[in-house]
């Protein structure tokens, strides 16, 4: 068990955790300029990003690279410095690090050594998308960036067409279309919002049901980084997934097996409507069927 007091006056290094502006300057707070400018050193995802925000300021802290290449091999020395009482802080290029962005790893091998992390308030792209949104932000599920290939996109939309809390991506320009086409297949055509550009000067919104959002996608030059918000599954959706899941504890093997035994389909017939049931490839549960057998 791990007990951390903040605020102890006898803490010696500590980690801070600083999120930077996602856009507009201005949106740093006071504490997290205080920060930048009093710690030894910050670790930053891009120092040049970082260095032009530090003399926006008129800080000159030192700066050290932390990157996903290299968080691994620097982690031992920042963790080094914070272990003979040196304060450090940790930034990405822009919003909250560890969420999309390096950090997490950094975190984790701190508070096992029991050393201080205090995180400060401050900028999140998410977050921003789903006020503004309009969608229900009560319950929400952030993903953040889907996979590249098509087949772990599919396979992780799937995993959360019945998630009735709003979900949450971010998205890049050049798979924007691809993204919301895919979205359309698996969670149908529900509503979404596409945030681009946020606190920045062409910031916008666009809302309107999934086809319309790929129409809009397919006519517009997309530029930017994007935040996609999708409407949670509707009870009617979840009515229809419930008869239809009547599979989900099965695993690939039993799955194939009811088929044969209970219904007196060959192999090939029960793998067939398997794969169908499970939305994969044919030739996936046959290899996971044939390999476990």
């Amino acid at each position: 068990m791990n007990i951390q007091k903040s605020f102890d006056d006898e803490m010696n290094g500590v980690i801070y955790v600083v999120p930077t502006p996602i856009g507009n300057l201005e949106d740093i707070t006071y504490r997290s300029l205080k920060i930048l400018g009093s710690v030894s050193i910050i670790a930053a995802e891009d120092t040049r990003n970082t260095k032009n925000l530090l003399n926006h300021f008129d800080i000159a802290t030192p700066l050290i690279s932390y990157h996903e290449h290299n968080k691994l091999a620097r982690e031992g020395q920042l963790l080094e410095r914070v272990e003979n009482g040196e304060s450090i802080a940790i930034v990405s290029d822009a919003g909250m690090p560890a969420i999309s962005d390096p950090g997490y790893e950094l975190v984790q091998a701190a508070t096992s050594r029991d050393q201080s992390v205090v995180v400060l308030p401050g900028a999140n792209a998410a977050l921003c998308a789903l006020v503004g949104s309009g969608l229900p932000p009560a319950e929400f599920y952030f993903y953040g960036f889907l996979p590249r290939k098509k087949k772990d996109k599919i396979e992780a939309l799937h995993r959360l067409k019945a998630t009735q809390a709003t979900l949450l991506f971010y998205e890049s320009p050049y798979r924007l279309k691809d993204t919301l086409n895919v979205m359309n297949e698996q969670l149908g055509n529900r509503q979404v919002v596409i945030a681009r550009e946020l606190t920045k000067r062409f910031e916008e919104y666009v809302r309107g049901s999934m086809e319309e959002l790929i129409s809009w996608a397919q006519e517009n030059e997309l530029k930017g980084e994007f935040c996609v918000v999708v409407e949670g599954a509707p009870s009617s959706d979840l009515e229809e997934q419930g008869n239809a899941l009547w599979w989900s504890h099965l695993s690939v093997i039993e799955h194939v097996n009811y088929y044969m035994e209970e219904r007196n389909l060959s192999s090939k017939e029960a793998i067939k409507q398997a794969s169908v049931d499970r939305k994969l490839l044919k030739r996936d549960v046959y290899r996971a069927y044939h390999v476990g057998t």
